[in-house]
């Protein structure tokens, strides 16, 4: 799935945002304050940054700077009152990858992040093809040589994860980061149970993939 990180102070247009996020495919971890953010984004491989300008405890465009200082390229959008140009070229220059000003319509923000989300150095492909499988991850909808084949919400969030860096190894922790959110409690063999689940749906469909353990370090898919 993928994962954005809301940083806005407002509780019940937190809630707002939150919500469509997650009605529209997008995993959602929401906080209300610059350091809160900050420390959520060097913790977690999120895949987008939704940031108000206007919180309590430091402007958003110097915590914007502070992860481009730190080498943190990952697409941030900008949602905030100020309107005034001046504001939004501050913004863009700070870093950021666009800018919506409040008030603003869901549809319009979900799509200007999976416009983001479809730039080179992002998360690239709706549409994963490795061997005979095909992942189309908009329709959330897995094909087996043609065949539609059932999996589970995260079933399919790591399918997708793994398909991304196929031929790589995806290590333990960056799958608890992308699966499973902040105010989830993970047990200590969620990620192992959840591979097993995979390779049986992979195996029973007849996919020509398998996922090698590889210990200590992590997962790799291969044809």
């Amino acid at each position: 799935m993928t994962r954005i990180l809301l940083i806005e102070d407002n509780a019940s247009l937190a809630e707002f945002i939150g919500k469509g996020l997650k009605a529209a495919g997008f995993g959602v971890d929401g906080f209300g304050t610059a350091e809160e953010g900050a420390s959520a984004a060097e913790s977690l491989a999120y895949d987008a940054i939704v940031l108000d300008l206007g919180l309590p405890d430091r402007d958003g465009i110097d915590l914007l700077r502070d992860l481009r200082r730190r080498g943190r390229r990952v697409p941030v959008l900008i949602l905030t009152a100020r309107d005034d140009i001046d504001d939004r070229v501050r913004g863009l220059d700070a870093g950021a990858d666009d800018y919506v000003v409040k008030p603003f319509a869901m549809k319009e923000l979900s799509a200007r992040l999976r416009a983001l989300l479809r730039r080179p150095g992002a998360v690239l492909g709706n549409v994963l093809s490795v061997a005979n499988v095909t992942l189309d991850t908009v329709a959330r909808q897995l094909m087996v040589d043609g065949q539609a084949a059932a999996l589970s919400r995260r079933e399919f969030d790591l399918l997708q994860l793994l398909m991304r860096a196929a031929g790589r190894v995806v290590g333990k922790r960056a799958i608890e980061d992308k699966i499973y959110g902040f105010a989830e409690e993970i047990t200590p063999n969620a990620v192992e149970t959840l591979i097993s689940r995979l390779r049986k749906r992979l195996a029973s469909s007849g996919a020509a993939l398998s996922i090698h353990t590889m210990r200590g370090v992590g997962y790799l898919l291969k044809e």
